[in-house]
């Protein structure tokens, strides 16, 4: 990969950093202000070799988002490279309507796979498009909010502003 852009948003929960390829693909993102923490999230064979500070495109979906239009930052394009099964989660991520959650085990069930719980916590794990890969509205079993790279207070919020009623949410 060659060029890149990174830039910092300012949100209601905090810096927000975007990284794009030069298509405008969002290759990571996540609540910090470190760089390097966003760049770690990708892995390094697919690390962009050029990354400079600027505008990226998706910050309008991150807008939109934090003012109530929940949908639009799904319509971002991405790109996350992994092995099938991974993709195939991600996929699914990206199929979760707004103000709804699925468990680990119905997240395996939906990749098609559902003795791989396992593998479906990994895929959250490994989600480097925070936001606009939405694995934030992955619970635990026991509904649960189980774990969250940028912390369970995003978490919450995030689930809270896409109005999922977190009354049962630990």
């Amino acid at each position: 990969m060659t060029d890149a852009v990174i830039s910092t948003l300012q949100t209601p929960d905090g810096a927000f950093t975007v990284l794009e390829d030069d298509q405008g693909r969002v290759l990571a993102s996540g609540w910090t202000d470190s760089f390097d923490r966003i760049l770690a999230r990708v892995p390094a064979r697919h690390r962009p070799s050029t990354v400079i500070e600027g505008p990226v495109s998706s910050a309008d979906a991150v807008d939109a988002f934090y003012a109530g239009e929940i949908e639009h930052a799904m319509q971002v394009p991405v790109r996350q490279v992994g092995t099938e099964l991974f993709e195939a989660g991600w996929l699914q991520l990206r199929e979760i309507p707004a103000g709804s959650t699925l468990t680990y085990t119905e997240l395996a069930a939906a990749m098609g796979r559902p003795d791989a719980v396992r593998a479906a916590a990994s895929v959250c794990a490994r989600n480097a498009p925070a936001l606009f890969v939405p694995c934030h509205r992955v619970l635990r079993s026991d509904g649960s909010l189980g774990g969250f790279a940028w912390g369970l207070d995003v978490k919450r919020s995030l689930l809270e502003r896409e109005s999922v009623g977190t009354t049962a949410l630990v």
